[in-house]
C-alpha cells in the first residue's frame, strides 16, 4: 500500500512540474528608449521616465548630439543595438526623424511614439515640415545663431522668449531653467534630407498638444495621418513640451505601443 502511495505521489509531482514546465514564460517588458529633440535635453523627460520605471519599465534617456540626422541617428542605433530584448523607441520633436532613421536595422525595435515630433518621409527636413502649414512662430522666438568653428551655426531659443514659444503650460520657474538649459541644434540638422523613415513597417504611435508653436498642430496630425498611427492623442491646450506638461497622458501612450500585439 506505501509503495502504491509513493507511486501516486511522485507521478502527481512529476505532472506538477510538467505543467509549470509547460506555462508560458512571463512576457518580457520592453526598454523604453527617450531621445529628447532640440532646445531640450533628457530632463525633459523626467516625469515620463518616473512613471514608466514606476510601472516596471527599463528606461534609457538617450543623449541626442543634435547635430544631424544621420549621424545623430546612428549614436541613438548603438544604444539600441546595445539593448537585449524589445524596445520602444521615443522620440520627441527632432528627435522624431532621428529615431524614424535609427529604428531602420534594428529588428527589436517594436514600436515608434512620436512625442510632438518629425515623422519625415525620405527626402523632407525638419523646416520644410513645421512651415507646411500655418502656425509656427519659432523662427522669430530664436536669438541670434552661433557661428561655429567648421563654418555652421548653432540655434537657441531667446532665453526671455522661451517660456511663450516652447514650455507655455509649463510652471514660469520651470521653463526659466529649461530655457537656460537648452540644448542648442545645428542649423544644418534642421535643413538635412531624411532618408528612408521606419515608420513604413515598425508601428507608430502619436501625442501632441493643441497649443503647439513649435511644429503646428496640424502638421502633426498629418504625419501621424500618413504614419498610420495605430493610436493619436491631441491634449487639449498642451505646449510643444506635452512630455514635460502632460507625463501622465505621454506615459499612458507609450505603455500602450509596449504591450500592443504587433
Amino acid at each position: 500500500m506505501k509503495a502504491i502511495t509513493s507511486i501516486a505521489v511522485a507521478a502527481a509531482l512529476i505532472g506538477s512540474a510538467a505543467a509549470v514546465s509547460a506555462a508560458p514564460a512571463p512576457a518580457v517588458k520592453p526598454t523604453v528608449v527617450l531621445v529628447h529633440g532640440a532646445f531640450a535635453d533628457s530632463s525633459s523627460w523626467d516625469g515620463v521616465a518616473a512613471k514608466l520605471q514606476a510601472d516596471g519599465y527599463s528606461v534609457i534617456a538617450a543623449a541626442n548630439p543634435l547635430r544631424s540626422v544621420k549621424g545623430d541617428a546612428e549614436v541613438v542605433s548603438s544604444v539600441v543595438k546595445g539593448i537585449k530584448g524589445p524596445v520602444v523607441l521615443v522620440g520627441h520633436s527632432y528627435g522624431g526623424a532621428v529615431i524614424s532613421t535609427a529604428a531602420q536595422g534594428n529588428a527589436n525595435v517594436k514600436s515608434l511614439v512620436y512625442v510632438a515630433a518629425f515623422a519625415p518621409e525620405a527626402g523632407e527636413n525638419a523646416i520644410e515640415l513645421s512651415g507646411r502649414f500655418p502656425g509656427s512662430t519659432l523662427g522669430g522666438a530664436l536669438a541670434a545663431p552661433v557661428a561655429l568653428p567648421d563654418g555652421g551655426k548653432d540655434l537657441y531659443i531667446d532665453q526671455s522668449k522661451f517660456h511663450q514659444q516652447f514650455a507655455a503650460d509649463v510652471p514660469k520657474a520651470k521653463a526659466q531653467l529649461m530655457a537656460v538649459g537648452q540644448r542648442p541644434i545645428a542649423e544644418s540638422a534642421l535643413k538635412e534630407a531624411a532618408g528612408a523613415p521606419a515608420w513604413k513597417n515598425v508601428p507608430s504611435y502619436f501625442v501632441y498638444g493643441t497649443a503647439d508653436k513649435n511644429i503646428p498642430a496640424a502638421a502633426l496630425k498629418f504625419m501621424a495621418q500618413r504614419a498610420q498611427s495605430r493610436k493619436t492623442v491631441e491634449v487639449a491646450g498642451a505646449s510643444h513640451v506635452v512630455m514635460t506638461s502632460h507625463p501622465a497622458e505621454v506615459a499612458k501612450l507609450i505603455e500602450q505601443a509596449a504591450t500592443a500585439q504587433n
